[in-house]
């Protein structure tokens, strides 16, 4: 199954940060646990490239890097088994290197500007990022309104409770979140209450197909 497979049947993915990479792999278990077989692990920690490497060992999760913002980073990312690549931001050196190894790449855009860039690069889905300082909903709707050929990841500040007016929309793929995989419970090895959360978000995005 692709990586737009996946996104377009689960509409969320969770943004991992991990400080340990010895808790990535019973991370994963949660998440599949809760019917989430997706992770974006972000390349802000140390044990990142780790964590990535051990979660992408399971051939049952889609494990893909975050926070990419070099091209070098594209390197260690997919060497170390991201199957796709994304970015706070819009760096042609790192959509190129995403390229160069054939793995879908999701830059983050803010602006029309942004958008236009994208699209002359290729690309029409994109992490819409931060989501929620940007305007949330209806900034996606904003956006959306001159580029009906664009689809968004909005990713940035979005909850529980907000996720579905995103989902809502048709321009929206999937949206990025980090409150199933808060840092504190992954500290705590809540695991279970990890696969509860994920288990909730599948069900609330199944209510807004």
């Amino acid at each position: 199954m692709s990586v737009l497979d996946v996104l377009a049947r689960v509409r969320i993915v969770p943004v991992v940060v991990l400080d340990d990479a010895g808790t990535a792999e019973r991370l994963g278990d949660a998440l599949k646990a809760g019917g989430l077989p997706i992770a974006e692990v972000t390349f802000r920690t140390d044990a990142a490239e780790a964590a990535l490497r051990a979660m992408a060992k399971d051939p049952d999760l889609l494990v893909g890097a975050g926070t990419v913002i070099r091209a070098d980073q594209v390197d260690r990312a997919v060497l170390a088994g991201a199957r796709f690549i994304v970015s706070p931001g819009l760096s042609a050196s790192v959509v190129q290197r995403a390229r160069d190894y054939d793995v879908p790449v999701f830059p983050g855009v803010a602006t029309p500007t942004d958008v236009m860039t994208a699209l002359d690069l290729g690309l029409s889905l994109l992490k819409l990022f931060p989501a929620e300082t940007l305007g949330g909903p209806a900034a996606v709707r904003a956006l959306s309104a001159p580029f009906p050929g664009v689809r968004f990841v909005p990713t940035g500040g979005i909850t529980a409770q907000s996720m579905g007016a995103y989902l809502a929309l048709p321009s929206v793929v999937a949206v990025g979140g980090s409150w199933m995989v808060a840092p504190a419970l992954v500290h705590a090895g809540a695991f279970d209450q990890i696969s509860a959360l994920a288990a909730h978000a599948v069900a609330e995005a199944a209510s807004c197909r």
